[in-house]
């Protein structure tokens, strides 16, 4: 079976982002500590948006060609409301 390239990517991707969380998991629980847990957890606030907007930008690299530019056009929008979304909590 031939996996495609982007989708090998945003799995590996995903798998990596999952790795990190679990070893951030991790030391919070070997440190025992609420400082120490909270400085790991605003370690995360940074990694996990920059592993959502690569993986995004993979899945919308590999749909380019196989979507009329007008669903492109949804889909981009789509996710620029999660992110304004996102911004507005």
């Amino acid at each position: 079976m031939l996996i495609d390239k982007i989708v090998f990517g945003m799995a590996g991707l995903r798998i990596l982002s999952a790795t990190i969380e679990f070893t951030a998991a991790m030391l919070m629980l070997k440190f025992g500590r609420v400082e120490i847990a909270f400085k790991i957890n605003a370690l995360l606030a940074l990694i996990g948006p920059t592993i959502l907007l690569t993986v995004t930008s993979l899945g919308l690299l590999g749909l380019a060609g196989k979507v009329a530019p007008g669903g492109m056009g949804l889909i981009i929008l789509g996710v620029a409301m999660i992110f304004f979304g996102i911004n507005r909590i």
